[in-house]
């Protein structure tokens, strides 16, 4: 019987965050009045988050431990560094994304590896 853990939930929870960042960032530099329009800060803001999501994608269909590892922590490193780029830019929607971000990499630590899986059947 399968378990519901077994579903990549965090995963998806990461890359929805990270495309809901990317949403704000991408309205605060195209939007006069944000403090930030037009900004580097706001650009490269959108392309991390851009970059976790695909760090999200990729991360859904890994089984194998040492990769889930490696990209979990690039994508801690990740919402840490955008969500404290997001407060320096004084944008909080994108703080709360990387929070949101944070919560689905958390979820997805419970999600088993396949060594566990098949020690469990």
């Amino acid at each position: 019987m399968p378990s519901s853990q077994s579903k990549p939930l965090g995963a998806i929870v990461l890359l929805l965050a990270s495309l809901v960042g990317a949403a704000v960032a991408g309205y605060a530099y195209v939007t006069p009045l944000t403090g930030v329009n037009g900004s580097l800060g706001a650009l490269v803001v959108i392309f991390a988050c851009l970059a976790l999501a695909l760090m999200a994608l990729i991360l859904m269909p890994l089984k194998h431990r040492g990769g889930r590892i490696f990209w979990r922590l690039l994508a801690l490193v990740g919402l840490i560094g955008t969500g404290f780029a997001g407060l320096l830019l004084h944008q909080w929607g994108i703080a709360a994304a990387m929070v949101l971000g944070l919560i689905g990499l958390i979820l997805d630590l419970r999600r088993p590896t396949a060594t566990r899986r098949a020690a469990h059947a």
